[in-house]
């Protein structure tokens, strides 16, 4: 039977993890869960962890029928840990999400749940992940940058459309197992009903996030900070653009690598 670890950013306590979890699991797969304690969003592939006397600490419990762990620890280094074995025999593929909130663009260099599917893939596991876009433009219209963050912060998570991105990952999980190893497929999904989802389309990252960091205001002795939407949906192919335009994306993500087209001068002195 195929293994597969889930995980996130989010935290075992977050939606989005059940959701894949178990949607996975209808599909006949062996999955463990092993997330962290707590929200540990924006972490990269951080290999962080808390440890008492060297021991990470783990806490058994479920998610539905799912067996979960709570890990205190970063997304890459519970991913890390579990290509080890270190919570039973090394997975086959690891999914990561479902995220809240888009992983789109080159932004996805700052995501813990991209984070850890890279690290998978470091380590010779096809990996996935997959993120729910809950700043929608049917959504967010209304308003722009950080005002449309707040307003879409007082909706329920739980009457999100999770279930919409983890069948959108089950479909892609078959191709996925037959990928080359080291594979990394980015999943990104409208919050929308199953039903209303158009259809799935293959993109290209935009140049920037869905939301980047702006300074709104410095002194001698602080900064105070930002986030505000980039205007990313306007690169037609990419992942935001096509995600505004009401479609599920997938985008295959590279690893990271020498740069072989380029010479460095070492004579330098």
């Amino acid at each position: 039977m195929t293994r597969v670890l889930v995980t996130n950013d989010d935290g075992i306590a977050a939606p989005g993890i059940r959701w894949l979890a178990q949607a996975v699991a209808d599909q006949g797969f062996d999955v463990t869960v092993a997330a962290p304690q707590s929200e540990s969003s924006g972490t990269s592939a951080a290999l962080t962890a808390v440890t008492v006397e060297g021991r990470v600490a783990v806490e058994r419990t479920t998610l539905g029928d799912v067996r979960a762990l709570a890990v205190a620890a970063s997304p890459s280094y519970i991913t890390l840990l579990a290509t080890l074995g270190a919570f039973g025999p090394v997975p086959d593929v690891v999914l990561s999400g479902v995220n809240r909130g888009a992983n789109a663009g080159h932004g996805i260099l700052h995501s813990g749940t991209v984070g850890a599917a890279l690290t998978a893939a470091m380590n010779g596991i096809r990996s996935m992940a997959v993120s729910l876009d809950v700043l929608s433009p049917a959504a967010g219209s209304a308003a722009s940058g950080g005002a449309a963050i707040a307003a879409l912060d007082t909706v329920d998570d739980e009457t999100r459309h999770w279930g919409t991105a983890a069948d959108v990952a089950c479909r892609l999980l078959p191709w996925l197992l037959s990928a080359p190893e080291r594979t990394v497929l980015n999943v990104n999904v409208p919050d929308v009903p199953a039903g209303e989802l158009p259809g799935l389309r293959q993109a290209t990252l935009a140049p920037f996030g869905q939301v980047q960091m702006a300074v709104a205001e410095s002194g001698h002795d602080y900064v105070r900070v930002a986030m505000e939407e980039s205007g990313a949906r306007q690169i037609p192919g990419s992942d935001l653009a096509l995600l505004a335009e009401g479609y599920a994306v997938v985008t295959p993500v590279r690893l990271l690598g020498a740069q072989a087209d380029v010479t460095v001068d070492t004579a330098v002195t």
